[in-house]
């Protein structure tokens, strides 16, 4: 992975259909993704329950752009090497998941791939001020995680800080929840680099008929660099 602050759409495949995982990968990626953003949830730390290390090896042979690995569990530690076998190149934590994480982004990068940290809608900004040297990507969460189409909570102060914050450190800023054509912009606009899009994305669409995948991603890609 080399970085570069270009906008990158990062479809998270929560919103797929799920008896199709793998045709549904390539059909974003050929339709233009610039990243595979999965959602890891663990019905502890979020109220949900989705994939595992093996899905994950799973969804590895069908990704040929980047395998964004958003982990919504806790704790992270002891499965940081199963996800780094299961070929994620990215792997984020949440702050929120535990005591250490200075130790867990440190397992990550040992383990061969990109450290992320995530930050809930209630988490401020300066939580991760002291860990944007240990970080390669901050997510901030737009919604509360746990489930794909809730409403948008307006972090752009929030993305500003961060901008600020993170100045000239090679750190992506990534936002998850509430990403469209409406609402790419205002974080863009605000510094961030990477947005996750599942609804907004796969609506409308199928394999059958990925050029909607494509229409979408472009219409989000398009608002957001118009910011």
């Amino acid at each position: 992975m080399t970085f570069d602050r270009r906008i990158k759409i990062a479809p998270s495949i929560l919103s797929a259909d799920f008896a199709d995982f793998g045709r549904e990968i390539r059909a974003i990626e050929d339709q233009g993704a610039d990243w595979v953003h999965v959602d890891v949830m663990d019905g502890h730390f979020v109220p949900n329950l989705t994939f595992g290390p093996p899905a994950v090896a799973a969804f590895r042979k069908h990704v040929k752009t980047v395998m964004d690995v958003h982990l919504m569990i806790a704790p992270v530690d002891p499965y940081i090497d199963a996800y780094a076998k299961a070929g994620a190149d990215i792997l984020t934590a949440h702050i929120e998941a535990g005591p250490h994480i200075h130790r867990t982004l440190q397992a990550i990068r040992g383990a061969g791939m990109k450290a992320g940290v995530a930050l809930n809608p209630g988490t401020p900004a300066d939580a991760v001020e002291h860990l944007l040297d240990l970080t390669d990507l901050v997510c901030v969460m737009t919604v509360n995680p746990g489930f794909g189409g809730q409403k948008y909570i307006d972090m752009t102060a929030k993305v500003r800080r961060l901008r600020a914050m993170i100045g000239d450190r090679p750190v992506h800023i990534e936002i998850d929840g509430g990403m469209d054509p409406t609402t790419a912009p205002l974080m863009a606009a605000a510094g961030a680099d990477v947005l996750v899009a599942g609804s907004a994305v796969f609506k409308g669409g199928s394999v059958a008929a990925p050029e909607v995948y494509g229409a979408n991603i472009r219409a989000i890609r398009a608002a957001a660099e118009a910011a």
